[in-house]
């Protein structure tokens, strides 16, 4: 597999892991509280304890969340790595449209200037 078609299927499996509210949900209990036990992070959801594991499995094959095992206990907290992957793909338009309005901003700059000249 080339390092492209790797990125890319990083980044389907990033997309679909934050394509469920749940899955978001999680993450935003991660930014808030830091590190969570999965009882914590299963008190907060009416749906069964399995269904909210598969969601954290879906998010750790994202690597957006990490998982330290102490005995019995499973530590759920977030994956700066893969934050830092979502944070490279939106630079990339944020940059584009930053470009974009520079690229406006010199138009209305020479339409100003016209005006100035007319008057």
């Amino acid at each position: 597999m080339t390092q492209g078609s790797q990125r890319f299927a990083g980044r389907q499996r990033l997309f679909y892991a934050l394509a469920d509210p749940t899955r978001r949900e999680i993450l935003e209990l991660l930014v808030a509280n830091g590190k969570m036990s999965a009882t914590e992070l299963y008190e907060n959801f009416s749906t069964s304890h399995p269904a909210v594991s598969q969601h954290l499995g879906v998010l750790r094959q994202a690597d957006l969340v990490r998982l330290e095992k102490f005995a019995q206990k499973h530590i759920y907290s977030l994956n700066l790595n893969g934050i830092s992957e979502l944070d490279r793909w939106v630079d990339q338009f944020r940059d584009l449209w930053d470009q974009r309005f520079g690229e406006l901003d010199r138009v209305l700059e020479k339409e100003k200037r016209k005006d100035r000249k007319r008057k």
